[in-house]
């Protein structure tokens, strides 16, 4: 009988390797603070992850996307 070793390695984790959980908007203003507009401003302008069309009056944000666009924002404060 084979036995088990337990390592721990570090994982980074990234969007993808999270799993996929849908957010309204209401979730996506209280993660970012951004107004309704500025949200669909920048997301126009390509600055912001864009919704998912679930049916014709339902659009929801990819969670993992709105934390990793709120992490990139934390890490050029850190840069700059």
């Amino acid at each position: 009988m084979a036995l088990k070793t337990n390592t721990t390695q570090t994982q980074t984790s990234t969007p993808a390797d999270q799993p996929r959980r849908f957010i309204k908007l209401p979730k996506v203003k209280d993660y970012t603070s951004l107004s309704t507009s500025e949200i669909y401003r920048r997301i126009a302008a390509g600055t912001f992850p864009a919704q998912v069309t679930l049916g014709p009056k339902c659009v929801v944000w990819i969670e993992a996307e709105i934390l990793s666009w709120c992490d990139s924002l934390i890490a050029q404060r850190a840069v700059a």
